[in-house]
């Protein structure tokens, strides 16, 4: 979700890098209301559920990738992290590029929509928010779970702590493209930089999702 966020910023501005966490934190809060419904659970039932989603997000993350990569080349345009309302004090008549951050938002909510691995926090830590006692919240993660036990345990069973992870979220998705849009203004590697290790993550994971999906369905 980083990689798009970053990917949006750099090329497009603050506005469609804000408008892509959006996307990736609105697929979160859907997560949280199935989860507390008990759908999200089935997907821990059918393991050809999960290979399913990860080849369909593998295949995505390619896909973005590829797109990532094309556009780096646009990123290399000084102009390219100004598009959020400095085109009229540049003297620029290039219209606002709301289709490209709409793409954005759809990106990253469809990416999260098809990570098993953001339901499955949903399914293990993010249901056990509401139920009184204690979480080991970086326990459940994949491959470093085990390592990281204990490190951050917190008290569960508080709505107030609900508010604050979302809160938490919120102030991320915010700053993160902010502090990018600010680096690419002052660095005029930074954006190029930064489109190509978008299009590297995205399609490193992506290559990883199908491999998944290929052993689960295999």
């Amino acid at each position: 979700m980083n990689a798009v966020i970053a990917e949006e910023s750099v090329l497009r501005g603050w506005t469609a890098g804000a408008k892509a966490g959006l996307g990736a934190g609105l697929a979160d809060f859907v997560f949280f209301l199935l989860a507390l419904g008990g759908v999200v659970g089935i997907v821990q039932q059918y393991p050809t559920a999960q290979g399913v989603m990860f080849g369909v997000g593998g295949l995505l993350m390619c896909y973005f990738a590829y797109g990532a990569a094309t556009g780096v080349k646009e990123s290399f345009a000084p102009s390219s992290v100004e598009r959020d309302g400095d085109s009229s004090e540049s003297g620029s008549t290039e219209p606002p590029l709301a289709d490209d951050e709409s793409t954005g938002f759809r990106r990253a909510f469809v990416l999260a929509l098809t990570n098993p691995y953001q339901i499955l926090f949903w399914l293990t830590a993010g249901v056990g928010l509401l139920d009184p006692g204690m979480l080991d919240v970086l326990a459940v993660l994949p491959y470093v779970g085990e390592a990281l036990t204990g490190v951050f345990v917190v008290e569960t069973g508080s709505p107030a702590l609900i508010v604050g992870l979302f809160g938490g979220v919120a102030l991320w998705l915010v700053s993160f493209p902010a502090a990018l849009v600010q680096a690419g203004r002052r660095v005029d590697s930074f954006a190029p930089a930064v489109a190509a290790v978008s299009a590297l993550v995205l399609a490193g994971f992506g290559v990883s999702f199908l491999f998944e999906a290929w052993r689960i369905l295999g």
